[in-house]
């Protein structure tokens, strides 16, 4: 699961790096889905006996809090913000397609996961 979180978090930063060479839409959606499959990983890595399901459940449930956080606009968190980790981690303003992005992130973090699993020890 580390491996796949720093693999995970290695493609959402070159997402970020390389947009202007990548499709518009890929540019556009891809940092944020790969951000909720690496809170996913970063989940299952947390609480590896949890059910997939659940992990994507909290995994969900955590990406959209910090998406939430992004509606408040304290002076000290738009500070944190203003940091590299900080704008990285806890985003800058609210939008409901990262809500979407999210949502593909974890079900695909889910598709994975099942698929490792059942491939391991069967359904």
């Amino acid at each position: 699961m580390l491996a796949l979180a720093l693999l995970t978090g290695l493609l959402g930063l070159g997402s970020r790096h390389y947009a202007p060479a990548l499709p518009a839409w890929l540019a556009a959606y891809a940092g944020d889905t790969l951000w909720a499959l690496l809170v996913f990983w970063l989940m299952t890595l947390a609480q590896p006996r949890w059910p997939v399901g659940r992990a994507g459940r909290w995994a969900f449930g955590l990406a959209v809090a910090v998406e939430i956080s992004q509606l408040y606009q304290a002076p000290w968190l738009n500070a944190l913000r203003a940091t590299t980790l900080g704008g990285l981690v806890l985003g800058f303003g609210f939008l409901w397609s990262d809500v979407l992005c999210y949502g593909a992130g974890v079900l695909l973090g889910c598709g994975l996961e099942w698929c490792w699993r059942w491939g391991t020890t069967g359904p």
